[in-house]
């Protein structure tokens, strides 16, 4: 027996259906040949890398995430923080690889792969190995136990269950359906450690199997990694201590919800700022009589990413040389500022690319509402146009 999804209520059925909404406007314009929409796929990626690991206190800056996601060097992260963001990389990169492919089963398999590939880095935390006995789950600041999984003899066949659930057919929307196996893993517990990850990342795979949304939007990752004391509250409560499956999800499938719509919200914001944030980056390029592809290098910068001459051969495909000399004019024209040097230096964005992320965040009012269940209060009585 596992958790089962509530009936959903008007108000679920609203705001799960301005969810699709908005993950259909999403779709239409980053399927659009736009020229920063690849820039905006790789950082969502690092994104939900360094949201899921924040969760677990591997915190990251955004752009070590981005180093991991392109399998380069990071710039702070320290050794034990960094494996298991390299981890979590490798299994969220596996989850992108099978998103379109029809004959990957999920079964139990999978999860014992993916769970490994997270904590390859530590064997003594039994990756890709259920759990050999009980597990407590306890609160970081009172050390008190708030949680007991189900007896370890029973984890493989509540596995089975749960990924049975996963591989039939249903009439059960994709989100709720994601969400239910991220709790249902959670309660689970099925390994000695690495559990949320795990959920969080069996989530992802279900979303990015639906087919609506290019799988690189599909997480809700960075929106837990910043509610992660909401994120756990939801959790404690409907745990309520120990496994109990006949327990009540709603509160949980509220939650997920709500984490669609403001993640969906954050996303197609980042669309607009990107579009704004290219078309500058480009006339900045063309004032000053730069190489075009220098516009992606400004683009980075602008948003905060420190920049290396790897990584710029990388987008480009230039030489060292071709790069270094690059760099260097754009550290001339002002848009760069130096830092470091030979193999340790790295560039940041100077006055011009302050200038520029300032006046787009300028654009945006600080949000009045984020809970969509609010509106939906006050829209169910109505119908949808």
């Amino acid at each position: 027996m596992l958790f089962d999804a509530p009936t959903l209520d008007a108000q679920e059925e609203w705001v799960l259906q301005s969810v699709t909404d908005l993950r259909g406007r999403l779709s239409s314009v980053v399927r659009e040949p736009r020229r920063w929409v690849g820039v905006l796929r790789r950082v969502s990626l690092a994104r939900a890398i360094q949201g899921s690991n924040s969760i677990e206190g591997h915190n990251v800056a955004l752009d070590d995430a981005v180093a991991a996601a392109d399998d380069e060097e990071p710039f702070d992260a320290q050794r034990e923080t960094w494996m298991a963001v390299l981890g979590y990389r490798d299994a969220m990169t596996y989850v992108l690889q099978l998103a379109d492919d029809p004959r990957v089963t999920l079964d139990e398999s999978l999860v014992r792969s993916l769970h490994f590939m997270m904590l390859k880095h530590d064997l003594l935390k039994s990756p890709g190995r259920w759990r050999p006995g009980t597990v407590y789950v306890r609160s970081d600041e009172t050390g008190e136990i708030v949680y007991e999984g189900p007896d370890a003899g029973e984890v493989p066949s509540l596995m089975a269950e749960l990924m049975s659930r996963l591989g039939s057919a249903s009439f059960e929307p994709t989100m709720i359906r994601a969400a239910m196996a991220h709790l249902n893993l959670l309660m689970i517990h099925p390994f000695r450690d690495g559990n949320g990850r795990m959920a969080r990342c069996l989530q992802s795979l279900v979303l990015a199997r639906d087919g609506i949304l290019s799988p690189h939007f599909c997480s809700v990752e960075e929106y837990l990694g910043r509610n992660a004391e909401a994120y756990y509250d939801v959790l404690r409560a409907v745990g309520a201590g120990r496994w109990h499956p006949e327990g009540d999800a709603r509160p949980w499938i509220r939650f997920m919800l709500t984490a669609h719509y403001g993640q969906a919200r954050t996303l197609l914001r980042r669309t607009e700022d990107s579009e704004m944030r290219w078309g500058e980056a480009q006339a900045m390029v063309e004032r000053s009589g730069l190489p075009d592809r220098a516009t992606s290098v400004l683009f980075n910068a602008s948003l905060g990413l420190r920049i290396r001459n790897l990584t710029y051969r990388g987008e480009t495909g230039v030489s060292d040389q071709v790069a270094s000399r690059d760099l260097r004019l754009l550290v001339d024209a002002g848009y760069l500022e130096a830092r470091g040097e030979r193999r340790g230096r790295f560039y940041v964005r100077a006055g011009l690319l302050e200038e520029l992320d300032a006046r787009i965040r300028a654009r945006y009012s600080p949000r009045t509402q984020d809970d969509p269940f609010v509106l939906a209060a006050e829209a169910v009585h109505q119908p949808r146009p």
